[in-house]
């Protein structure tokens, strides 16, 4: 293509443009797009939850392969369509920016519950449009449903022992039980760069090569066909994006849209089937495939990965040929931002409450190292960090990776895109997270390559199916069972129920401090047997009845196996749930040993009876034991007591069998389910009252770290994070002024540097002040796009409960270090 042929995307723009320079400033075609998506309001989609009962139902008896991917095909060929008026790239995931699909075959009385009784406009926690004639659409296929989803088959074989530590709230394992599987980045390149017409014929040609005596003959030939009827759904639904913008471009009056148009038309002509040959061809392939993913499955997480390498070459080969600047690059990748951002997932009442934002948490990374262990930082590094602070969205999700060849700009920049306020990027060590999926058998070359899924992830993109998120482990809870003989202290406790935990006796009958830490390590150790359980059976289910046909052609080795993902096709399969309140405990068991069994300034029988009463008319010993020490403080007293808390979880998680021949790996982060657990569990030992949200993540008790950031940093830093390979998450807010100007940059990165240094995982920022936030809950009107870090994710914070919302408010505000 020649200069005067080449399509000009920024009219009216001439200058050069450095994207070191932070340049934040969106163009008017993205700032139009981006009110756009925002103009709407979250609204249910009946349509794929209505083809797939009507697929299912014509395909019944057919292998599960075989009815996935035709289910599919019919939802790719039928599903409404559209194209923005501003929008470079194609693809939509529901019939309107922010509405919600429905995927009856996970779960489906929750939804015809709450349609029925709690109406989802009424909701308190992410409300949902729902028009008459969408209730009768979902009314109408419910008796297909009734007993015969997944999560109605997995419960069905929990055990008794199971559902009541799910009814104690000791874990949760919703996620998954209730949805499909997320966290996961493919191998996007495949697509990108060859084309999914060369996938189908890959399996067609293993397919005939199958021999008739292997004894998974019938699996491997119906895997195979599932992937050329999925490309061909891929194909169809590609070409009506084509036709489409042809149908619009001749009626188009605008000449420069309408050359967009057809230049969009060429592109969804070309890809995903056939090999990108520019960044925009690349990323409407990346694009089409990220949609038919979702569609696939309604696990959230799915995330982007590493774009600024796989999307690179592609870039370099642009702007050296002078068929795009590097502003028209930066315009694309800002267009891309805008359809990651019109996104959501609707999810149950009891799932929200653990992960509310309504965002799907599709992770981008820039920076880090390459397999080869050199620096991967390159101009779209910086791009994608300017497209997060430009369209100053909840999604994509922003992260970066620091290794110690990182370059000081890179570290400007992110820094520059955390002062915008959004949350974003969240901060990831290398030096940490390569030798934890080490340990963890990750090839060297594989472990350097990883991407953050989800919130803190780590996962090797393309290789992995990872089960991130598998559940949620209430610490906190397992502390009260043990210091109450495995019943909850909760007085409304009908004990005729049963113990829920172990019987290790109460507070009162510990004689040493060293008797209240074995008593917890038993609790934990006996509940997270449970949660194995729990997450196998699940994971089986899964296997059975929801396989990713889609899904398992971009995960190697899946394709070569004739081998869904979710059955273990994956070259590596892990399966990771999380513990919650590692402050609340470390406390806890500080002022016990503190006060009760090494100064003795309170009794078992004083503590216990407080306990019971959930500190009423025991305010003195309440205030006692609120005197700390806390963790946060550099402190070694408590610290090491969140070592202990910590590993001692990580312990009895790590290395156990899961049912895709992987492992089971531990994760430290809350999502937000510290804030529902905070509800069902008791009052602690810390001074903390019933009903009071957890700590979050790693992070401090709020209010509780009074030694400024750094001390946190160090106390963080103190806990096994290599062990904890799943994740883990720290949460800290700066008041705007604390990162003001080139010295509070300076300030911020040097603490970070030395928190890496001390071996800490992963950090995340809230630039603004509490009165902002405090001002937002008053005045929502004011503040619809104020977008706030949660826990690994951001969301819009007018959007979340007011007691998610506080819980942030009240996270520990610095000021300048």
């Amino acid at each position: 293509m020649t200069s005067a042929e080449r399509l000009c995307l920024v009219p009216g723009w001439d200058k050069s443009y450095d994207p070191l320079e932070h340049d934040f400033n969106p163009s008017m075609r993205i700032k139009a797009d981006v009110e756009e998506v925002l103009s709407y309001s979250s609204e249910v989609d009946p349509e794929r939850a209505v083809i797939i009962t009507q697929s299912y139902k014509e395909n019944e008896g057919e292998h599960i392969y075989i009815r996935r991917a035709k289910f599919l095909r019919n939802v790719l060929e039928r599903k409404t369509i559209y194209i923005k008026r501003n929008e470079l790239i194609v693809g939509n995931l529901a019939f309107k920016p922010l509405a919600s699909m429905i995927f009856p075959e996970f779960s489906y009385r929750w939804v015809i519950n709450e349609m029925e009784n709690h109406p989802f406009e009424e909701r308190d926690l992410e409300p949902y449009v729902i028009p008459e004639d969408t209730k009768e659409k979902l009314r109408g296929i419910a008796d297909y449903w009734v007993g015969s989803t997944l999560c109605d088959r997995a419960e069905g074989l929990f055990p008794e022992a199971l559902k009541k530590a799910l009814d104690a709230s000791v874990f949760s394992v919703g996620n998954y039980l209730t949805g499909g599987i997320g966290h996961y980045t493919m191998g996007y390149e495949k697509a990108i760069n060859h084309g999914l017409a060369c996938v189908r014929d890959e399996a067609r040609t293993r397919m005939s090569a199958l021999d008739p005596t292997d004894p998974d003959y019938a699996d491997k030939k119906a895997f195979y066909s599932a992937v050329t009827i999925v490309v061909d759904g891929a194909e169809v639904y590609a070409s009506r994006y084509a036709q489409m913008a042809e149908d619009m471009a001749e009626k188009e009056s605008d000449a420069q849209r309408k050359r967009e148009l057809l230049r969009i038309a060429g592109n969804s002509r070309r890809v995903p089937m056939y090999p990108a040959r520019d960044l925009w061809e690349a990323c409407q392939a990346f694009w089409f495939v990220q949609v038919i993913v979702q569609i696939e499955s309604n696990g959230h997480s799915i995330s982007p990965g590493r774009l600024d390498q796989y999307m690179f070459p592609f870039y370099e080969k642009d702007t050296a040929s002078g068929n795009l600047t590097k502003r028209e690059a930066q315009e694309i990748i800002d267009s891309l931002w805008v359809k990651l951002g019109e996104t959501e997932k609707i999810k149950c009442k009891e799932v929200t409450r653990a992960f509310s934002g309504a965002c799907k948490s599709q992770n981008v990374q820039a920076g880090g190292v390459t397999p080869e262990g050199k620096d991967a930082t390159n101009d779209l590094s910086y791009i994608i960090l300017n497209s997060t602070a430009r369209t100053k969205m909840c999604e994509p999700a922003m992260s970066v990776r620091f290794s110690n060849k990182s370059p000081e700009e890179l570290w400007e920049k992110a820094i520059e895109v955390i002062k915008v306020g959004l949350g974003m990027p969240a901060l990831y060590n290398d030096e940490v997270i390569i030798p934890a999926l080490l340990n963890r058998g990750v090839e060297l070359e594989d472990a350097r390559n990883y991407s953050i899924v989800g919130c803190v992830e780590p996962h090797v993109p393309g290789k992995t199916y990872g089960w991130h998120d598998s559940g949620f482990f209430n610490l906190a809870k397992c502390l009260e069972l043990a210091l109450n003989d495995g019943y909850p202290m909760d007085p409304s406790y009908d004990r005729n129920l049963g113990r829920v935990g172990l019987p290790t006796g109460t507070l009162l009958g510990m004689g040493t401090f060293d008797e209240v830490l074995k008593a917890y390590d038993k609790q934990v150790k006996y509940f997270v047997d449970l949660i194995i359980l729990a997450n196998n059976i699940i994971d089986r289910t899964h296997q059975e009845m929801a396989p990713v046909p889609f899904a398992s052609i971009l995960i190697d080795p899946c394709l070569e196996k004739g081998l869904d993902a979710s059955r273990g096709g994956a070259k590596y399969n892990f399966t990771g749930p999380q513990g919650i309140a590692i402050a609340n405990v470390a406390d806890s068991l500080a002022a016990l040993k503190k006060y009760v069994f090494t100064a003795g300034v309170l009794s078992r029988e004083d503590v216990y009876n407080a306990l019971l009463r959930n500190w009423k008319g025991c305010e003195v010993v309440q205030s006692r034991l609120s005197q700390g020490p806390h963790f946060g403080n550099d402190d070694d007293y408590v610290d090491e007591l969140a070592h202990h808390a910590a590993l001692a979880y990580c312990k009895c998680v790590e290395k156990k069998p899961n049912a895709r021949n992987g492992i089971f790996q531990p994760g430290l982060y809350p999502v937000s389910a510290n804030v529902p657990f905070g509800e069902s569990t008791w009052a602690t030992p810390d001074g903390r009252e019933a009903g009071i949200p957890l700590a979050d993540g790693i992070s401090p008790v709020h209010g509780r770290d009074v030694n400024g950031p750094t001390a946190v940093l160090k106390s963080v830093a103190k806990v096994d994070h290599v062990i904890a390979s799943n994740g883990t998450l720290l949460n800290q807010k700066f008041h705007p002024s604390a990162l003001e100007g080139i010295e509070g940059n300076r300030n911020f990165m040097n603490a970070m540097r030395v928190y890496f240094e001390f071996g800490g995982l992963h950090n995340q920022v809230n630039v603004v002040s509490a009165d902002v936030l405090r001002d937002a809950q008053k005045n929502p009107g004011k503040y619809a796009n104020l977008v706030v870090r949660v826990a690994g994710y951001s969301a819009y914070f007018v959007r979340l409960g007011p007691v998610l919302q506080n819980d942030i408010i009240e996270r520990t505000e610095f000021l300048a270090s």
